[in-house]
């Protein structure tokens, strides 16, 4: 048992270390989207499936509340939290129309729609972001290494080099964290900002 935890540990660190080498441009330029965004009164939108919904709905949570230190709070929506709305789309119209139908609803041109899928290739993500690209809204794909088609709509994507799906939503949140991070310390400067 020892063997397999430093096994995966390891293959976690790897991946990113991975993440490290090759995507360090793009995380900077998620960031700074996030925050060109939010000074323009904009907002960031998030969704996904699964351990993808739950990571949005984390994400979510540390720009509204706080990340590192005490600030005013950041406008951001995790399409994944409201069980009525989404039951009732999926019995009324169709699955794959989820999220799109509320991107439709929420989404503007100066928001951030951050679309997180580990495949990069569920129908309800892929719909989602298309209706946010019709809106002019800025999208931002969260995939693996086997996500082309996300990237391939999105104008900004994070491309975790790995088809392991745990160790992809590893580095999601990890990166998550880091794009809050950079927010939080270039709009609110220091730990005193309230």
């Amino acid at each position: 048992m020892e063997q397999e935890i430093l096994s995966q540990l390891k293959e976690s660190i790897e991946t990113k270390e991975n993440v490290a080498a090759e995507q360090i441009q793009t995380i900077a330029e998620i960031a700074k989207a996030v925050i060109d965004s939010l000074k323009k009164g904009g907002k960031v939108i998030l969704f996904g499936n699964g351990g993808s919904a739950a990571d949005a709905q984390h994400i979510a949570a540390e720009l509204v509340n706080r990340f590192e230190f005490d600030r005013k709070t950041l406008p951001a929506l995790a399409l994944t939290t409201n069980t009525s709305v989404i039951t009732s789309i999926a019995n009324d119209y169709d699955y794959n129309l989820i999220f799109s139908r509320q991107v439709e609803l929420w989404a503007e041109d100066k928001d951030v729609v951050i679309a997180i899928s580990t495949s990069g290739s569920s129908p309800n993500i892929l719909k989602a972001v298309e209706t946010a690209n019709n809106k002019g809204a800025f999208t931002v794909g969260f995939t693996g290494q086997n996500g082309s088609a996300l990237c391939d709509n999105t104008k900004l994507c994070l491309k975790v080099p790995s088809s392991s799906t745990p160790r992809i939503q590893e580095a999601h949140i990890c990166v998550g964290h880091i794009v809050c991070s950079l927010v939080e310390k270039n709009l609110f400067g220091n730990a005193d900002a309230k």
